[in-house]
């Protein structure tokens, strides 16, 4: 089936964007984003020699027994040992190697925060960390693993890029621009299937947003499985008469302050839409540059204060405020103020 386009020429003083509006999602394809990053994997495996691929016992979830296959003089099982894991990636930079070191968010940032900082960030090596199975959506993991506060501690990292993707396309992208870029990065996506929206030729510059809907009323600031969850928002807003600027931010360090400010200046409201705390997240990233230059109402869909528990996704995406309907209801707020 073909997939709605959008004209990447966004926000930057070039044409005005094609929209994604009037989607039907019954209709579009269902792929995890993982998948996304191992469909990358097996690219890269052929397409860039230096390329290596690390992991901790989780090739299997990672999408990576294909890359394993093929290329297993590039690959590194180093077993649940998450910590060594990013001392050796960090080693192979240093031969000119570009290592991808991979397990779940949770693994791949509270677990080795000291290494991170220490060995990756502290002095600019160029690895890659890509962690699946983040946020609520792990699903029946459980609270130990669903980590809500990873996009917080590492944007606090000098020097470290973030991103966080919304579907298999995006994640795919990602994954093969993060290889051409010359700096510690952590990419983060995820374990259950969502819809495939974006198109699969769409470029992916990190640090630049994507403008995926008009609107006059009120912009939604989405990352991650919350794009999806926005767009559909947005949809039930409009039967309402209300008019959505909707935003992907793809990459939440460095903040495309342009793309905020642009769609703010339009709307002069908006809300902040994440599976992450609300604290340390992208709303707070929001918040700081509105405070700065703009400041205007803000309402924020984020876990508020919590740890998860173990259970389906959709199910507890709604219990804990971060659905579709709960960008509804933040709309509605920050309307009403």
């Amino acid at each position: 089936m073909d997939i709605p386009t959008i004209d990447l020429d966004y926000f930057h003083g070039q044409t005005k964007a094609m929209m994604l509006q009037e989607l039907d999602w019954s209709a579009l394809p269902k792929k995890d984003t993982r998948s996304g990053f191992g469909a990358a994997m097996d690219e890269l495996g052929l397409t860039n020699p230096d390329v290596v691929a690390l992991c901790a016992d989780l090739t299997g979830s990672l999408k990576l027994n294909d890359f394993a296959k093929k290329f297993p003089d590039r690959f590194i099982q180093c077993g649940i040992a998450e910590a060594n894991m990013m001392g050796i990636a960090a080693g192979l930079t240093i031969g000119g190697k570009i290592p991808f070191a991979t397990t779940f968010a949770n693994f791949a940032t509270g677990r080795v925060y000291d290494q991170i900082r220490q060995s990756i960030a502290y002095s600019g090596k160029n690895v890659k960390i890509c962690a699946s199975h983040a946020g609520l959506t792990l699903g029946e993991d459980g609270a130990t693993h669903q980590i809500l506060e990873d996009i917080g501690l590492m944007q606090m990292l000098p020097g470290m890029v973030v991103i966080n993707t919304c579907d298999f396309n995006q994640t795919k992208a990602a994954t093969l621009a993060v290889a051409e870029y010359d700096g510690p990065v952590y990419l983060r996506f995820g374990r259950p299937k969502v819809s495939v929206f974006m198109p699969e030729d769409a470029p992916f510059t990190i640090g630049k947003a994507l403008h995926l809907r008009e609107g006059s009323d009120i912009s939604i600031f989405c990352t991650g499985h919350l794009v999806e969850e926005s767009l559909k928002a947005a949809d039930d807003l409009a039967e309402l008469g209300i008019s959505c600027d909707v935003v992907n931010i793809h990459t939440i360090k460095p903040l495309d302050r342009e793309a905020i400010l642009t769609s703010l200046g339009k709307t002069g409201r908006g809300i902040v839409a994440e599976e992450h705390q609300r604290l340390g997240g992208l709303g707070s990233a929001i918040a700081q540059v509105c405070a700065e230059e703009m400041p205007c109402p803000l309402q924020f869909v984020a876990v508020q204060d919590s740890f998860g528990e173990s259970g389906k996704p959709a199910d507890l995406m709604k219990k804990y405020g971060i659905a579709q309907a709960d960008v509804v209801a933040a709309a509605k707020q920050c309307l009403s103020r």
